[in-house]
């Protein structure tokens, strides 16, 4: 379920930011994607909602990231292992996967992920989990 059409939408204020290759929802303590159908999410795309998302937040936030995957999209798992190792501002990251074939790449990505991954049936599960982490607190 996209975010805007759900329940959660009207439960937690968030800024929108529509870029180019798919949507972000800024709220308080974490950030929800969700890339456009048939994308390729790769390094200068990440890089380019980073810059956006910490000129939103300032460089000191600490924020969970879940991926909500309403789209069929392509990413390379390498490429967010290499963010993750480098980012100071996420703590953790939740993958939404509405299918068997995405819950097998989620867990692929998994083993790259140097942050606490977490893959999710939905995502309210998602947002319930990331709002249980301390470290966001």
């Amino acid at each position: 379920m996209k975010f805007e059409n759900s329940p959660l939408s009207e439960r937690f204020s968030f800024s929108k930011l529509e870029l180019p290759f798919g949507n972000f929802f800024l709220c308080e303590n974490f950030i929800i994607s969700e890339i456009y159908e048939g994308v390729h999410f790769d390094m200068d795309k990440i890089i380019f909602a980073a810059k956006e998302i910490i000129a939103f937040y300032g460089e000191d936030a600490k924020l969970a990231y879940i991926s909500n995957r309403t789209n069929s999209y392509s990413t390379d798992p390498q490429d967010w292992a290499n963010i993750t190792a480098n980012s100071n501002q996420l703590v953790a990251t939740a993958i939404v996967s509405y299918n068997q074939m995405g819950r097998l790449n989620a867990n692929l990505e998994k083993h790259f992920s140097k942050l606490e991954m977490h893959i999710c049936y939905s995502l309210e599960e998602a947002v319930t989990w990331v709002n249980s982490l301390k470290v966001l607190a």
